[in-house]
Formats: structure tokens, C-alpha cells, sequence
């Protein structure tokens, strides 16, 4: 059983930038793509950024150019840096590999 454990939400101004971390309980992060999605209250899980093995990434256009994902398979940990932070980027975010995902870590932007 593969277990993915999100790290480094919390509460953040508007501008400020938070960095999370998923960490996987094996090897398996090696031979798929990672992505991040995020669950705002009351609304669908959206797709966030994806990484592919090769280090290849893309990004939904609400994030694109603030928030970057990166992969250290050494380490079996995706994270995602996130810049200039909105509150609308408020929700639960959750990281994914395969048919696993994360528990969510909380990200709360706001004044």
C-alpha cells in the first residue's frame, strides 16, 4: 500500500507564498507523474499542476506563472512552490501518483 503524506499548508496574507511537500511511503513516485490538485469550499476538486517522470510540468491556468512543481525522486517527494498567493487559492490541496492520493494539507489565503 503506497501512502502519500502532504506537508507545509497553513495561513498566508494575499502576496505571501507557501511551499508544499508530498512524500510517498515507497519507490513508486519514480515511474508516474505527480500532480496537485486543491478542493475549495463548496466547489470540485481542480487540477492544479502535473509532473511527468521527465521533469516536464503543466499548470492550470489560474496558477500559471505563480505556483511551480518540482520532483526529487531520491527523495520520493513532489512539491509545490506558491507565489503571490489569492485568496482564491484557498482549499484543500492534495497530491496524487497513480490511483493514490494524499489526506489534503489546508491552504488558507487572506487579510
Amino acid at each position: 500500500q503506497v501512502r502519500l503524506v502532504e506537508s507545509g499548508g497553513g495561513s498566508v496574507q494575499p502576496g505571501g507564498s507557501l511551499r508544499l511537500s508530498c512524500t510517498a511511503s515507497t519507490s513508486i513516485f519514480q515511474d508516474y507523474a505527480m500532480t496537485w490538485y486543491r478542493q475549495a469550499p463548496g466547489k470540485q476538486r481542480e487540477w492544479v499542476a502535473s509532473i511527468t517522470r521527465g521533469g516536464n510540468s503543466n499548470y492550470g491556468d489560474s496558477v500559471l506563472g505563480r505556483f511551480t512543481i518540482s520532483r526529487d525522486d531520491a527523495k520520493n517527494t513532489v512539491s509545490l512552490q506558491m507565489n503571490s498567493l489569492k485568496p482564491e487559492d484557498t482549499g484543500v490541496y492534495y497530491c496524487a501518483v497513480a490511483n493514490f492520493w494524499g489526506q489534503g494539507t489546508q491552504v488558507t489565503v487572506s487579510s
